[in-house]
């Protein structure tokens, strides 16, 4: 008490009368110490003796709140990411070796010749059936006329055939008619030859007679026979034209089909747009002589544009197609997106590589193989075109979700 009242004066004296006999006993101990001094705000006589301890100051009580809060704040959120992974993310099968995947068409030559003009440009929308690419078609109007000359010349073979194939048939009508009378004329002729005979046996004809009607009834006989020849002939006649006519269509035919080709090859010097897309990767310009087959550009469907994310063999176990994705572009990462799973590739990439492995040979490392599995996005993310083939994107399928 005399230490604190030597200290603190009469105000000392009234603080100790309002203390405990253990508080008066700490501060009698920690004022019994010498006060420490900043060197630079001490004279000469206050600095401190050689040997002298200065005491250190009073902290505990901040690090002891600051280390408590720390522990609140981790407590809170191991809390958290428990509670978040028991309702939620333990249903969730994810992977980053994702990206967004369309069905881009390379649009290539069906027909040789130089390029005349271009009417798109990189990165053009463009709409199902405009041109895109003009070649020289001056060769392939020539080809186009000379088969169409050498089907019309073939239907002129056709009629004058069909003509005579007309003409044959009152040929034919004739040749009857004149195998009719020359059996009428057989038929007398060997009646009469009958009648000259019977006439000889009883004296009343001649043998010259009976000589003149059997020359008769050899004649008629022969122009009968001849009748017959001449209506089989005319016949076959018939019959021969029917087959030239028959062979002339099939010509024409074939002519037609070469000339449909010649005009299939003058609409392929237009190269046109066979769905709506965007252009990329031109690779042709005015003037330039392409062969066929040769790639002039590429077409992107983005209205059509899906996920293709390749999970590990041992994440397919939990999902099934139609189950929720939630995917993440990382080029537009603050703009969420829901799809659903769509279906699964028939077997893993590595089978589709190449050179597939082959281990049956040699020794063997295990290795988990990845098999693509198809995301469907909503059709109006995909008609907004933001999502570009080969963006990466991370996936999330929420196993939970039966459709």
């Amino acid at each position: 008490m005399s230490i604190l009242t030597e200290r603190f004066g009469h105000g000392g004296q009234r603080m100790t009368e309002q203390l405990t006999k253990e508080e008066i006993e700490r501060l009698t101990a920690e004022t019994s110490r010498p006060l420490t001094v900043p060197a630079s705000a001490r004279t000469e006589e206050e600095q401190p003796k050689t040997g002298e301890v200065l005491p250190p100051k009073k902290n505990g009580g901040r690090k002891r709140v600051m280390l408590l809060l720390m522990l609140l704040a981790i407590a809170g959120g191991a809390g958290y990411k428990s509670y978040d992974w028991y309702t939620r993310t333990r249903f969730l099968v994810s992977t980053d070796d994702a990206y967004v995947r369309a069905d881009t068409a390379g649009i290539a030559a069906k027909v040789a010749g130089y390029i005349t003009s271009v009417s798109i440009s990189d990165n053009q929308p463009v709409k199902a059936g405009d041109l895109l690419v003009k070649i020289d078609d001056g060769d392939y109007k020539l080809s186009v006329d000379a088969a169409r000359r050498k089907v019309e010349t073939q239907n002129s073979t056709i009629e004058r055939i069909a003509a005579q194939v007309a003409a044959q048939a009152p040929l034919i009508e004739q040749a009857r008619a004149q195998l009719a009378a020359a059996e009428a004329d057989a038929l007398r002729a060997a009646s009469e030859f009958e009648r000259a005979t019977n006439l000889l046996r009883t004296f009343n004809a001649t043998p010259q007679r009976v000589e003149q009607a059997r020359a008769d009834r050899d004649r008629t006989n022969a122009a009968v026979t001849s009748a017959r020849a001449a209506i089989s002939g005319a016949s076959a006649t018939l019959a021969v034209l029917q087959a030239q006519k028959t062979e002339a269509e099939r010509t024409r035919a074939e002519l037609q089909t070469a000339l449909d080709r010649a005009e299939r090859d003058l609409s392929f010097t237009e190269v046109r747009a066979a769905f709506d897309g965007v252009i990329g990767n031109k690779a042709v310009q005015p003037g330039q002589y392409v062969q066929t087959g040769t790639r002039l550009l590429a077409l992107v469907p983005l209205d059509s544009a899906y996920v293709e994310a390749n999970f590990k063999e041992t994440q397919l176990g939990a999902l099934k197609p139609g189950q929720r994705v939630s995917i993440s572009v990382d080029a537009y990462s603050d703009k969420p997106i829901q799809g659903r799973v769509e279906s699964f590739a028939p077997a893993s990439g590595s089978q589709f590589s190449l050179l597939p492995p082959e281990n049956a040979t040699g020794n063997f490392t295990k290795i988990v193989q990845r098999v693509p599995v198809r995301i469907k996005v909503p059709p109006e993310v995909a008609r907004a075109g933001i999502l570009r083939p080969g963006l990466s994107v991370v996936v999330e399928v929420h196993t939970r979700d039966d459709k």
